[in-house]
Order: structure tokens, then sequence, then C-alpha cells
């Protein structure tokens, strides 16, 4: 017992003398390492900060540092209605993991520009529709969808409906699971919208896919999930073209859709 107290209490000693000239080390080069203006003046705890004149840098937040540091080619898919974009997406692609991130973005998203008051004006969707000068079409809406996911985009791709019939008509058509029964009609729509689809696992051919891939509700109000569910399926169906897309010659494929679609990349 006696050894015990004797090696313990010498040890308890060599531990306590060891942290003491640590702390002390540790006191001696943040001491030396101060800035002169940090020091106390006249023994009172008085900081001196910059004077009026002298910019202060602000802290990047983290994506600010992950985005000023990304190699990410990003990329906002617009699918024309007329003058709206009737749907929107960021595309980003990682040229390191050579994986693409896709975020939809509801074309109702408020965003209002002074000028443009009324309740339809007031939309996200609307902003393709304003002269080129007051911040329209395609590079107004890179520069509003940039401003409000807060990325840069590099690139555009337009797309139209009768687009979107002949890229998935090329392909064949493309396999999606509906939901429910579709049926709503729309004769005042440009062009006049009519859609008609029975619930389960079908291929669907062009005309079909625009009008699963336009759905918002019933005429009878049975089934209503407003661009939400629409997002949803628009993702779904996407998903399901790229994959039987890669399933074909790619180059043939890029070729066709680049005939039909309006963009700001090369080929």
């Amino acid at each position: 017992m006696k050894s015990f107290l004797k090696v313990f209490t010498i040890s308890f000693i060599c531990f306590t003398l060891l942290l003491v000239g640590g702390v002390m080390a540790i006191m001696k080069m943040t001491d030396e390492e101060r800035d002169p203006s940090d020091i106390p003046i006249n023994g009172d705890d008085i900081i001196v900060s910059p004077g009026p004149d002298e910019p202060v840098e602000e802290e990047k937040s983290e994506l600010e540092k992950l985005v000023e540091n990304s190699k990410r080619i990003n990329v906002l898919l617009m699918g024309l209605e007329g003058p709206r974009t009737d749907t929107l997406i960021l595309a980003s692609f990682d040229p390191k993991s050579k994986y693409v991130d896709m975020i939809s973005i509801p074309r109702d998203t408020y965003y209002h520009i002074k000028g443009y008051d009324s309740a339809d004006q007031k939309k996200i969707n609307a902003v393709y529709g304003r002269s080129q000068a007051n911040g329209g079409k395609a590079d107004g809406v890179v520069r509003v969808a940039s401003n409000i996911l807060e990325v840069p985009i590099h690139h555009y791709v337009t797309l139209s409906y009768k687009g979107v019939e002949r890229i998935v008509d090329s392909l064949g058509g493309v396999q999606v699971t509906i939901p429910f029964d579709m049926y709503y009609n729309d004769p005042y729509s440009d062009p006049p919208l009519h859609i008609d689809l029975k619930k389960g696992t079908r291929v669907l051919n062009g005309k079909e896919s625009v009008q699963f891939l336009r759905f918002r509700q019933n005429d009878d109000k049975s089934h209503s999930d407003g661009d939400i569910g629409r997002i949803n399926r628009q993702q779904q169906f996407m998903k399901a073209a790229a994959k039987k897309a890669l399933s074909f010659r790619l180059p043939a494929v890029a070729n066709t859709t680049f005939k039909q679609v309006k963009t700001n990349m090369e080929l």
C-alpha cells in the first residue's frame, strides 16, 4: 500500500508540473503573437477596434466557400409554355464524381420586380416573357434563378412541348407509373391541353408524355396535388428517360436532342 501511495504521489506531482509548464508555454506564445492594437491600455481590458474607414472583411458562409471552390457546371433547364417557363430545373454536373444533381424550382415561386405588380407577374414563371431590356427571356431567368439559389449558373437549355414530343418519340417512348386516372381539359391553354391517361405502368409516346408532365389536377378535383405533385412526376419521368437514353447510342441521342432545344452550350 505504501509503495502504491509513493508511486501515485510522484506521478501526480510530475503530471501537475507538466500541465503547469504547458499552460505557461501556451500563454507565452499567445502573448508574443498578439497584435499591438490588442494590448490592454493602462491596464484596463480595452481592445482597440478598427477605425471607421478601415474595411471589415465579413466571414464567408460555408455555402459561399463551397460555391467559390466548386468545379461544378450548372445548367438551367426551362420547359416553355408560350411566354412562360412552365418547368424550371437546375441541373448541376460534378466533373469529379460524374453525377448530376437536379433541383426543381416550382413555377409559382414568388418573385416580384417593381413595375410588374399583377398577381400573375409576381411569379418566377413570368420572368421569361418580359422584354430583354427588362431582364426577360432566357438570360433574365438565369439571373433570377441564380439569385434565388445563390449559385452561379453557367448555361441554359430551353425546350418547347413539341421538342419534348419529338425527343420522346425518338427514344421509342418512356415507361412511367401513372398513380391514378388523369383527366383534365383546358381549351384556353396555348396549345390547348387535353389530358386523358389511365392508372398503371406503361410506355408513353411523345404526346402522352407531355400530358403526363403537365398534369396538376383533375377536372373534378378528385386528384389535385398541384405543382409539388407534378414536380415529383417530372423527376420520375426524367430518371426513366435518362436511363433509356443511356441504353441507346449516346451521340445519336445527343444529336436528336440538340436539334430540339435552344441553348448557349455547344454540342
